[in-house]
């Protein structure tokens, strides 16, 4: 049995169905499963060391959110994240982002800002080195700063959930072509207006910044980015 083995305990963040979820879509999301794969509460029961139960809720919830679909008398298949959906998402995070970065303006700390700083520098670093790993949690770590600083539980927890939708395929195109550099450039010109307190500027960059990436990702075929890894 692996280390993620799910003991529950009244010091647990989620509940033991709510690790079951989380742990599952993570798998999904990351690519583990792969579209219109069957998954099976035995062996996922057994592999996280938990009862079927938790894993049927689980799954429940999973279909909620649209990442599995549970079929009568058969079981239950992997959805998953469709290029329309990565569309979609990117579209509505093109209206969010814009709207987080201009609260972001209106109410973040100096270590906020101090942070984002610190993160770009970094960024910047790992990237001119050819860094990816480094890099693409960096530049997710630039968009979780923003998404605190905006002063909106309701907006961070949105828009955190559609950035974990889309961060394997974001991480394979950052990896492409001049994506990197571009971010970095775009991610230090928000942190500005941010820092001049401009949240009209702040909103269209960061709207911007979002119409950029998928842009990008179109140009490098990012339906590829949906394949199972080995």
């Amino acid at each position: 049995m692996n280390d993620y083995h799910l003991g529950s305990s009244n010091t647990d963040k989620y509940s033991l169905r709510g690790k079951v979820f989380h742990k599952l879509r993570e798998d999904i999301l990351n690519g583990k499963y792969k579209q219109n794969e069957e998954l099976k509460e035995a062996a996922i029961g057994e592999e996280l060391g938990v009862s079927r139960t938790p894993v049927r809720e689980a799954f429940r919830q999973l279909e909620l959110e649209g990442l599995i679909q549970m079929v009568p008398n058969k079981g239950a298949y992997v959805t998953g994240i469709t290029p329309k959906d990565v569309q979609d998402i990117y579209m509505i995070r093109s209206l969010l982002e814009g709207l987080c970065a201009k609260w972001a303006t209106e109410h973040i700390t100096e270590e906020q800002l101090s942070e984002m700083e610190e993160n770009i520098y970094l960024t910047e670093f790992h990237q001119k080195k050819g860094h990816m790993e480094q890099f693409a949690a960096l530049d997710n770590r630039f968009h979780e700063i923003m998404y605190e600083a905006c002063n909106s539980k309701i907006l961070e927890h949105t828009l955190k959930d559609f950035h974990q939708y889309v961060y394997r395929v974001r991480k394979r195109t950052l990896a492409n072509g001049t994506r990197g550099e571009d971010s970095c450039r775009e991610h230090k010109e928000i942190m500005e207006a941010i820092k001049e307190k401009d949240a009209k500027k702040a909103q269209m960059l960061a709207n911007k910044h979002m119409i950029n990436a998928y842009e990008n990702m179109l140009k490098k075929d990012f339906e590829h980015a949906f394949e199972k890894e080995d």
